[in-house]
């Protein structure tokens, strides 16, 4: 079973001052927590003292995206380069709010994931559908479409060392969940795409987190499921005790 993995995905909160003090919470706070691997992701601003603050410790950074290019006349973007220069192990791709809300495609995060392996970042890859793609019975459709783009240029060795994401967009910041029955039968289904693509041994060692309205009193029963290997947290990472508490229900 692969190693619990919990990342926070702060989204466009906290001043450089409040992720200071966010960050060091979260690193004195997994100290003890030897057996959980734990990221978070604040936004650009911060990236730089946060990861001053986490060299060393047993947190990770991680960015909340990137374009695929090295450099270039790209306003407003960062670079793989960029991230791995402020600290980050990390990279969250295709959430679902990039391409909801910014028109982020199925071919962008396959360069992206792809340029990500190339500068040594893990890509966290995330699928999911919306709550009319899963009234209309089509939630494998798109998580396999998804899926398959995101790992189509990545090698077995380093898709075994990725993350897969699965967030059902009906969940996040709805205060809706997915029981954990939900998670388990997408987790189960990801799990065999990636042996089908990859083979076995590397579908046993990917991880697969569940993200979606995941809090302290809902986590534990979630990352019970055998193929939930951890949690995309929002909302309830912005707090220490919150997160914290999520890391510790899912330690194993």
């Amino acid at each position: 079973m692969p190693r619990p993995f919990v990342v926070g995905n702060w989204k466009m909160h906290k001043t450089v001052a409040e992720a200071r003090a966010l960050a060091t919470a979260v690193r004195d706070g997994v100290r003890d927590f030897g057996d959980i691997d734990v990221a978070v992701a604040p936004p650009f601003t911060a990236l730089a003292a946060v990861g001053e603050i986490l060299k060393g410790s047993e947190v990770g950074l991680a960015g909340q995206t990137m374009h695929e290019a090295g450099k270039g006349a790209f306003t407003g973007e960062i670079s793989p380069a960029m991230l791995r220069d402020a600290g980050c192990s990390h990279v969250i791709l295709g959430h679902s709010e990039r391409r909801h809300l910014f028109g982020e495609t199925d071919q962008a995060v396959m360069k992206k994931a792809r340029a990500a392996l190339d500068h040594s970042l893990t890509p966290i890859l995330c699928v999911g559908e919306t709550l009319q793609e899963r009234e209309t019975s089509r939630t494998f459709d798109v998580v396999e479409r998804q899926t398959e783009h995101a790992l189509r240029h990545v090698t077995p060795e380093e898709a075994a060392r990725s993350v897969v994401a699965y967030e059902p967009v009906w969940a996040i910041g709805t205060g809706k969940t997915a029981s954990p029955e939900q998670a388990q039968e997408v987790h189960i289904f990801i799990r065999k795409l990636v042996a089908r693509s990859h083979g076995d041994g590397v579908a046993r060692a990917i991880r697969i987190l569940y993200g979606g309205s995941v809090k302290p009193d809902n986590a534990s029963s979630l990352i019970a499921e055998p193929d939930v290997d951890g949690a995309l947290v929002g909302g309830a990472c912005l707090e220490a005790p919150s997160f914290l508490g999520i890391v510790a229900a899912s330690r194993t």
